[in-house]
């Protein structure tokens, strides 16, 4: 199961806005992240290149947006869903543009079949079967405190030793901008080998979520 109702989970103190969001099985915790494994999903991408996350993200989000309101070839209308995924490179110099790809979550019923977008700017990814280290923090998905995030979760993933792909991170939003209290935001950097869950943490129940 890919999917699950929001309001029938554990997972709803983030993903209360959203009718469909992404399932996730949880490996294990830390005092400093989450470990967790997520089944191959498809998502609709579209790439921005601005200076900074927030203007980036804004200028994708738009598009995305008018796809999902109904500028697709079947003119079909669906819900958002959760998360949204900003990849965000990790070398970026100081006065050249970086290029952030922004992704809605396909609902399940067009995972398989998508209706297909009219701006030839947004296409189709998908996402593999895969680990990850999470981090989550409270307040706005800024430039700044994305970056302080990711890089904090890089230096406790380096203390512990666990290798991960460099090259890039993914800023997680749970929220619409309209929420302006409880709002939950993650940073995801994509497990190489195996996870490492460090020395002190959460042992989970055997099929625990």
């Amino acid at each position: 199961q890919l999917f699950f109702s929001a309001p029938a989970t554990l997972h709803s103190s983030f993903c209360s806005e959203s009718r469909e969001c992404l399932q996730f099985d949880l490996i294990c915790r830390t005092d400093e992240y989450e470990v967790r494994h997520y089944s191959a999903t498809r998502w609709v991408s579209t790439d921005a290149e601005a200076y900074f996350l927030g203007v980036g993200a804004a200028m994708a989000f738009r598009r995305l947006y008018h796809y999902i309101s109904g500028a697709n070839e079947e003119g079909v209308r669906f819900e958002m869903t959760a998360p949204v995924l900003v990849e965000v490179p990790e070398e970026v110099r100081m006065w050249e543009p970086a290029i952030y790809t922004l992704s809605f979550l396909l609902p399940s019923a067009y995972q398989e079949r998508p209706p297909t977008p009219t701006n030839d700017k947004l296409y189709f990814s998908d996402m593999p079967d895969m680990d990850v280290y999470v981090r989550s923090y409270g307040g706005w998905m800024l430039s700044i405190t994305s970056r302080l995030h990711a890089h904090l979760l890089s230096r406790a993933l380096l203390r512990a030793h666990a290798h991960f792909n460099h090259t890039h991170h993914y800023a997680v939003g749970y929220d619409s901008p309209l929420k302006l209290l409880n709002r939950h935001n993650e940073v995801w950097y994509l497990v190489e080998g195996d996870p490492v869950c460090g020395q002190e943490h959460t042992p989970l129940p055997t099929g625990a979520h």
